[in-house]
């Protein structure tokens, strides 16, 4: 069975633009007395042509020129250009056309092609300029309004996710058996360490706290990532004790960059849940944050096996994937693999910006 190939909107709206157009014209010349229906026809056809074919011309030159990306300031001198360009050769090709149909339909050349340019020349040109600047301003308004709806649709989407990334963060601390965990571990330190529970609350109260936090924003300094990272790390260092052996690595200025909230502390909440739980005798969670060409490279390393599941089907790593490629528009990237020594490195590339 042969598929029917549909005609793009593009098109359709090429072709009703012209021939309304066209036949207005044709309206106006059928008004008037002397209407010859064979110069009405070839005059209706040949303008629709003439239409089409500059405008078309132009939409083909912009998209390689990637006119449709740039801001208002630096379009519209070029499209000034552009419709003047297009008015010159509209009024050459209709003054032709209409030369040209006099000479072989009505079969008369009264007057010189020259002669009959300057008498027609400013009245088409005129004409022109009218239809070429609504057709580029209409063009580009069309991909304007399109690009405003995408970018509204992106952005309310961006806001669910991170709303998610936040929903899913507050849940992991108040799992029971993480805050419970936590509770008895401060509980013993009372007697014991008071110090130490005294800090263990602090932190504890700091996690809650951001967790609940509703004015998440849609990016958040690294700086302050990391410290909630530091925080994390360190009420669980109390929990897992010599279990669990930390270490942190920054080669850049934190304060200078910013990163999606919950970013990073997804990964190494990830980590001690599917890593550091799962081995009785604990092991190490390294995280680090450089430069490498272009990017910032954050990495988090944990020793285990990666489970197929888990890498392909976590809600939260899945979430961090999505939220990377809409806030930084498919520049950033994340991975998560298993290495040669039983280990398994999760990875996020960010664009310097």
């Amino acid at each position: 069975m042969k598929t029917i190939k549909r005609i793009s909107d593009y098109w359709k709206l090429q072709l009703i633009g012209w021939i309304t157009a066209s036949l207005y014209w044709a309206v106006l010349a059928f008004l008037n007395s002397n209407f010859i229906w064979k110069i009405g026809v070839t005059d209706l056809i040949l303008d629709v042509f003439i239409g089409v074919m500059l405008t078309h011309l132009y939409r083909n030159f912009a998209l390689k020129k990637e006119w449709n990306k740039l801001n208002l300031k630096k379009l519209i001198p070029k499209m000034i250009v552009c419709i003047l360009i297009l008015s010159l050769l509209y009024m050459f090709l209709v003054v032709s056309k209409l030369y040209l149909i006099r000479l072989f339909v009505l079969k008369s050349n009264p007057l010189s092609f020259m002669t009959f340019f300057k008498s027609a020349q400013l009245q088409i040109f005129i004409t022109g300029t009218r239809l070429m600047s609504i057709w580029v301003l209409a063009y580009h308004l069309y991909h304007y309004s399109r690009l405003e709806i995408q970018t509204v649709k992106e952005n309310a989407r961006l806001a669910i996710i991170i709303k998610e990334a936040q929903l899913n963060n507050l849940s992991a601390q108040l799992n029971p058996h993480f805050f419970f965990n936590s509770l008895n571990n401060i509980k013993f330190l009372v007697l014991e360490n008071p110090n130490s529970a005294r800090r263990a609350i602090d932190l504890l109260s700091e996690l809650l706290r951001n967790s609940l936090n509703s004015n998440i924003g849609r990016l958040v300094s690294l700086n302050d990532e990391m410290n909630l990272v530091k925080d994390y790390l360190e009420l669980e260092k109390i929990r897992f004790e010599e279990r669990l052996e930390i270490n942190i690595e920054t080669s850049i200025d934190l304060s200078k960059y910013a990163i999606l909230p919950l970013s990073i502390q997804s990964l190494v909440e990830n980590s001690i849940k599917h890593g550091i739980e799962k081995r009785k005798n604990g092991g190490f969670i390294n995280v680090k944050v450089e430069k490498e060409n272009r990017f910032i490279k954050i990495s988090v390393q944990n020793p285990g096996k990666l489970n197929r599941e888990i890498k392909y089907s976590g809600i939260g790593l899945n979430n961090l994937k999505e939220r990377l490629s809409l806030q930084y528009n498919g520049a950033a990237s994340f991975e998560i693999n298993e290495m040669e020594d039983e280990t398994v490195v999760a990875t996020i590339l960010l664009p310097l910006i």
